[in-house]
């Protein structure tokens, strides 16, 4: 990768990063209602800096037999029989996620894309059971490796917590409009495009040249 020639492909090896946000009925991705799904797209420009692009959310009815756990619809402000909600079925919010993804992997030259989410694996384990359910052969995502925003907040800026991350940051966070899929994952876009961003600023991306790097580096990259 070079500087006149940014691309995500070369940055992630090859992979999409994908925000992802859920809202759940519970912890348990087996049993436990998906509510809500929203997606982020990711762009990145021709200096090579990232930027929140294509935004997707869908209210979901919950499948049948699944639970729901009072503290959660507490939490989230969430009701499942509200009619206003336009929900859908699992089955029809996962396409509705997948197909631009997948138009994206092939618009940015990837093989595959990598969910992006604070605490990451909480939201996989629940795209992944629900695309299970609906029988959804060609999940684009990959199956279990993710980019946890907690943890590189945590490196980045000494946060863990969104809301925390955000302001140290720089990003406004309200908690009024926290835990709808929409609005965490729109934060939490704009959390991992501003890591991304600031590594680059310091230097560490594009990689130096091999003359530069430490003799083990240059040798895994030859």
């Amino acid at each position: 990768m070079s500087d006149q020639h940014p691309s995500l492909a070369l940055r992630f090896r090859g992979f999409l990063p994908v925000v992802i946000d859920v809202e759940t009925g519970g912890f348990n991705a087996s049993t436990d209602a998906l509510l809500e799904v929203a997606a982020v797209l990711i762009d990145m420009d021709a200096q090579g800096y990232l930027r929140p692009s294509t935004r997707i959310q869908f209210h979901v009815d919950p499948f049948p037999g699944a639970n729901i756990e009072q503290a959660a619809l507490d939490f989230t402000g969430i009701d499942p029989d509200n009619p206003l909600r336009g929900a859908v079925s699992e089955d029809t919010a996962l396409k509705g996620v997948f197909e631009p993804v997948r138009k994206a992997i092939k618009k940015h030259g990837c093989n595959r894309a990598v969910l992006v989410g604070h605490n990451s694996f909480f939201d996989l384990g629940f795209m992944n059971a629900a695309a299970e359910r609906a029988d959804i052969k060609r999940n684009p995502f990959h199956p279990f490796s993710s980019f946890d925003t907690a943890a590189l907040a945590g490196l980045v800026y000494g946060q863990t917590v969104l809301a925390k991350a955000c302001e140290a940051a720089g990003i406004r966070f309200s908690q009024r409009e926290a835990h709808s899929a929409l609005y965490d994952a729109t934060r939490t876009a704009e959390l991992f495009c501003s890591m991304v961003n600031r590594f680059r600023d310091l230097g560490g991306w594009p990689p130096p040249p091999p003359g530069e790097m430490p003799p083990t580096l240059a040798k895994a990259l030859d």
